[in-house]
């Protein structure tokens, strides 16, 4: 679920034209890193790579989980701090002034807000889970 908000996250963010880089920058970057490893991971236990690498899976994915909810946390932060912005005027020069959003773009900012938040609730209880497993496993 969490890859499927992802992904929305990241059209919703690139169809505004990333009038702010500075900030939607990172959230795209967040987006499109952790929809890409968490593809990989699950790869990883899709084709049986998990059997041949000794590795603390349960570990490794509590690890995961947990960096990619404090990173998506941090970009749901920046992109309603983007959205909130969308009344100030930006001047492109002496005498033409535009807002930083329009309107359709302002619309596109709050959906990509709600699932920015939602993706980061995915991944926080998915750190949740992995954390659980973690300890049942090593008690």
């Amino acid at each position: 679920m969490s890859c499927l908000f992802g992904t929305i996250v990241w059209i919703l963010v690139a169809s505004t034209g990333v009038p702010l880089p500075l900030l939607q920058g990172w959230v795209m970057f967040v987006a499109v890193t952790s929809w890409f490893l968490s593809i990989v991971f699950l790869c990883v236990f899709l084709f049986g790579y998990a059997n041949r690498i000794a590795v603390n899976w349960n570990q490794a994915d509590f690890v995961f989980h947990g960096a990619t909810f404090v990173f998506y946390f941090g970009a749901f932060l920046l992109q309603a701090a983007t959205t909130s912005l969308h009344h100030f005027p930006r001047k492109f020069n002496s005498t033409t002034q535009d807002r930083i959003l329009s309107g359709r773009e302002y619309n596109i900012s709050i959906a990509a807000s709600i699932f920015a938040f939602a993706t980061a609730i995915c991944y926080g209880c998915s750190t949740a889970l992995a954390l659980r497993r973690w300890r049942l496993n090593n008690s």
